[in-house]
């Protein structure tokens, strides 16, 4: 393993250091494995990630022409492709996931993005790919819609690993932990192994930072604009404090005594998209202890280059966090308003890009037989 690097000392500080990305060259390359082993620990993967994997070279165009010629359409062909480099991936990993007793060595593989308001559907997808990849360490990502929670629940309780994603706000925040609750009793009623199954919420932070930074400068108050690039880290704190209050409760604290891991927070969307700010921000200040924090390669590159470590940011300077919220509330920023349109946002995001993907492949794969089968 690499000296003691930025990574190596997240990890020291208790905090998971994942990486933002997958694709086909990444495995092959050997780039991943060069993460890895400079103390990348978790690896999570969006339909927009695989659009750009997959439509960025030749990498995949044997295993295309291939399963066009087995006559699989071209859902089941992107399936084939991602459940390939999910494996891959798992495998990679594994070592990790063993030598941390399944705490980290993590892959994550998402729904369809347009089941995110069908729960049933994604209920019986996610099982599908679960089953497909056949790893322990893997997690199928469900985006925190409302109507998904109870695709949450259904599946830990069956077991099956889960990342909660695309959240935004407090209140879905509330809801996530409440629905991990629920999924980890009932997997407790069914008999299950509660110390097998691990889930992760998926906190986005920079994109609240551009959408409420474009809502102070509509306002025309140039005494607001201090507050620009603080919404996203005063709202993450705010939602480590809600997980730090839900790890007193008696619900959690009685299934942890069962065995039961309780989910830890992941930030998401940590690259900084602003250039006026730190392209380290979104790690340096929300470091803390049993967290995620997932990275672009770019990303990963800049922190190994010039980020800090400087202790548990996450926990520091909380009342000025709190009071930051406050600011923005007096100054009619709306969070959950904000939360609701950017979660709406990020399913359509990846909704389009999923359809990208589908056509990128119809274009390697040329004219479709008449008949296809799934």
């Amino acid at each position: 393993m690499a000296g003691r690097n930025q990574l190596i000392q997240l990890r020291e500080m208790g905090q998971s250091p994942w990486c933002d990305q997958l694709s086909r060259q990444m495995l092959l390359s050997g780039q991943l494995a060069n993460l890895i082993d400079q103390g990348i620990v978790g690896l999570t993967s969006n339909p927009t990630i695989f659009q750009k994997a997959i439509a960025g070279g030749d990498w995949y165009d044997d295993q295309i022409r291939l399963a066009t010629r087995q006559g699989l359409n071209l859902k089941a062909i992107y399936e084939q492709l991602a459940v390939a480099d999910v494996q891959a991936a798992a495998d990679l990993l594994l070592p990790i996931y063993e030598g941390t007793g399944g705490q980290d060595g993590y892959v994550s593989l998402e729904v369809s993005p347009d089941l995110a308001y069908n729960p049933e559907a994604s209920v019986a997808e996610a099982t599908r790919l679960w089953q497909a990849v056949d790893r322990p360490n893997l997690m199928i990502k469900v985006p925190a819609t409302r109507a998904a929670l109870s695709a949450v629940v259904e599946l830990l309780s069956r077991g099956i690993n889960v990342n909660v994603t695309l959240i935004f706000g407090l209140q879905r925040y509330r809801e996530v932990l409440a629905a991990h609750a629920e999924g980890l009793a009932r997997a407790a009623q069914r008999g299950a192994e509660l110390d097998r199954i691990a889930s992760v919420a998926s906190f986005f932070v920079s994109r609240v930072d551009t959408l409420v930074d474009r809502r102070l400068e509509e306002k025309g108050n140039p005494g607001l604009l201090d507050l620009r690039g603080k919404a996203a880290i005063a709202n993450a704190k705010a939602a480590r404090r809600e997980w730090e209050k839900w790890c007193a409760e008696p619900t959690i604290r009685q299934l942890v005594a069962s065995g039961a891991r309780p989910q830890r927070l992941l930030w998401a969307s940590t690259s900084t998209k602003n250039p006026a700010y730190s392209d380290v921000l979104y790690v340096e200040e929300l470091i803390g202890p049993r967290t995620v924090n997932t990275m672009p390669p770019e990303t990963i590159a800049a922190f190994l280059d010039h980020g800090q470590v400087r202790g548990a940011t996450l926990t520091q300077e909380t009342e000025e966090a709190t009071h930051v919220l406050h600011r923005l509330a007096e100054a009619g920023i709306d969070m959950e308003g904000a939360a609701s349109e950017l979660e709406a946002a990020g399913v359509d995001l990846f909704a389009a890009s999923f359809q990208a993907l589908l056509r990128g492949l119809q274009e390697k794969v040329g004219p479709m037989p008449t008949t296809t089968r799934t």
